[in-house]
């Protein structure tokens, strides 16, 4: 992947403080363990999380708790650097957090694509991943910050879009996080004999899996993280209080042990050529 003198970079965009790690951590991890710079790019703090009351001990307010297991994730993970847009948290759909006026949601995704343009000129990314078209499982701010970092990529290669002073910069790659829906249908199934609604699945029993196993992406790159596998679970760790310690055990967890450490990536940008699936998400970058 290496080559004398050049350095493979990645930058993920993604919504709020635990997407890092939840999501697709263990290639994050994967990446810069092999030497390559990856960044993140975090849309919020996750105002609007729920958190219970002693992990507030110590803090201000929710938004500092996230922020500081974010960094705490970022540093097991190896990241290079973190940014903030500095949007707040939406809420899941039909809350009153989606009205908010510096809510995700509520600002023009040609403004969030701006910063998210500046920092691609920054960091000069060679492959650019974020959330597939449906944010994953729906969630207003994942499909928000999908939009901007998809309208973002087709701007930040454009001289004559203005870059604060930063010179224009096009990134070879575009990948989007989906889970596999075989997968997905698999949970379905058996969720039911564990006592247990798909269509009633989260802290908040908010989210549709039967919904979500209908609508299918390709997968166009498949990334085995085995090796860094206590990575993830670690960085997931720090996210104490969205239930990070507990996202290994009972049926989730057994289903992510027979998922196998791997994550799933549809390739938006080049157009993939063929059936066969990338096992490295540099295959084919000029650095």
């Amino acid at each position: 992947m290496n080559k004398p003198g050049q350095k493979p970079t990645i930058l993920s965009v993604l919504a709020h403080p635990d997407d890092e790690s939840f999501g697709m951590g263990g290639t994050l991890a994967l990446y810069a363990g092999r030497g390559a710079d990856v960044h993140l790019v975090c849309a919020t703090r996750g105002e609007v999380g729920i958190v219970e009351d002693h992990y507030l001990d110590g803090y201000e307010s929710i938004a500092e708790r996230r922020e500081s297991e974010l960094r705490c994730a970022a540093g097991i993970l190896g990241l290079a650097g973190v940014q903030f847009l500095d949007y707040r948290d939406s809420g899941m759909p039909g809350s009153a957090d989606n009205l908010h006026p510096q809510a995700l949601t509520a600002a023009p995704v040609e403004q969030v694509a701006a910063r998210i343009v500046r920092s691609i000129r920054q960091l000069k990314p060679h492959v650019v991943l974020t959330f597939d078209p449906i944010g994953g499982y729906r969630h207003p701010d994942h499909i928000a910050i999908h939009n901007a970092t998809v309208r973002a990529f087709e701007l930040a290669g454009d001289e004559n879009y203005p870059g604060g002073g930063l010179p224009p910069f096009q990134p070879q790659r575009l990948y989007f996080h989906v889970i596999p829906r075989g997968y997905l249908r698999w949970i379905v199934r058996l969720m039911p004999l564990f006592g247990r609604d798909p269509k009633k699945y989260g802290r908040n029993q908010d989210i549709d899996l039967v919904s979500l196993s209908q609508d299918d992406f390709p997968v166009n790159a498949v990334i085995d993280f085995s090796s860094v596998s206590d990575l993830k679970a670690q960085a997931s760790a720090c996210h104490a209080s969205q239930g990070g310690t507990a996202i290994s055990r009972g049926l989730m967890g057994w289903l992510r042990l027979l998922r196998g450490n791997k994550d799933h990536f549809m390739r938006a940008f080049p157009s993939p050529n063929g059936a066969q699936k990338e096992r490295d998400l540099f295959e084919g970058v000029r650095l």
